[in-house]
């Protein structure tokens, strides 16, 4: 999922409702872990998350008149801003296809809570890819990464059977979640952020139809009877979370929201253990907390110049 957009902060009351607006929406990101691993393996990884993402972009359609008429939402105003947006969506879907797959069937190979860090890993790879772009890297996005990388070893390497295809999977989720990222930090100023993920969960949604009738046998008897994973994941994880994000990150600073929001690592490892019995060893709990502090160092601020 998307985890941009700068518009001006505010203060007072509107920032501590940004706050906890996007604590919400890391609470919906960190339990939708728990939706599709039960959700996939019922109907299928490709099945679930392509339905999903229909789902969801058909959700932010229904929202953005809604959206427009509170400015939360800038819709295009020529053929040339349209077609930066369609172009700028088309990208971001496929950035996100990639992502949001090997996400779905990672996960299936290993609990709730270890594959929401290893995905939150994102944060940290985002400024060392920036680099790339001659995007600025601070010592302390390079002390996440070190930090990540230990934590990653005490997740993933179970003694000689090293890390699992599942570990694999997530990492390169990770991966491709960071390249959207960055395409959105690219098109967000050039087209509206709601209209952009409208586009790409879309773009999600028909990249995974073929994949799924050639991969997979979907049944409508299997998506009815598992609708409540599949309603979470696509309602409240991809359209509901994601406008939150949107309308909460006007009064709030960028660094303080990408810190709340990459509490959905913390609500999924909470959410595998309380509804799915999920226990981790007390070396992935360790590699957990390295995660975690990795995550926070990666968004601290580059210590200022005396006299600045």
């Amino acid at each position: 999922m998307d985890k941009r957009l700068p518009p001006p902060i505010k203060r007072g009351n509107a920032s501590l409702r940004g706050n906890l607006l996007l604590l919400l929406t890391a609470f919906i990101w960190g339990v939708a872990f728990v939706a599709q691993k039960e959700g996939g393996a019922e109907v299928g990884d490709l099945t679930f998350n392509g339905v999903r993402s229909v789902i969801g972009g058909t959700v932010l359609l229904v929202a953005i008149p809604v959206l427009s008429k509170f400015g939360f939402v800038k819709l295009p105003a020529d053929r040339g801003e349209w077609k930066t947006t369609l172009v700028g969506g088309v990208l971001c879907g496929c950035a996100l296809f990639l992502a949001t797959n090997l996400q779905q069937i990672g996960i299936s190979y290993t609990t709730v809570g270890k594959s929401g860090f290893i995905t939150a890993l994102y944060i940290v790879l985002v400024p060392v890819l920036g680099i790339f772009l001659r995007k600025r890297t601070t010592l302390f996005n390079w002390l996440g990464v070190m930090l990540a990388v230990c934590g990653l070893y005490l997740l993933c390497v179970q003694g000689e059977r090293g890390v699992h295809i599942g570990d694999w999977l997530l990492l390169g989720c990770a991966l491709m979640f960071s390249v959207q990222i960055l395409l959105v930090d690219h098109f967000v100023t050039k087209a509206d952020g709601v209209c952009l993920s409208c586009i790409q969960f879309f773009t999600v949604g028909i990249l995974n139809m073929p994949l799924l009738f050639v991969f997979e046998q979907p049944s409508l008897s299997a998506l009815a009877v598992n609708w409540l994973p599949i309603l979470y994941a696509g309602v409240l994880s991809s359209g509901v979370a994601y406008t939150l994000q949107i309308v909460a990150q006007r009064d709030t600073h960028p660094t303080t929201a990408s810190l709340l929001m990459s509490f959905e690592s913390v609500f999924a490892v909470l959410a595998g253990w309380v509804i799915l019995q999920e226990d981790l060893s007390t070396a992935e709990l360790l590699g957990c907390g390295l995660m975690f502090a990795a995550v926070i160092l990666a968004q601290l601020p580059a210590p200022r110049k005396k006299g600045a």
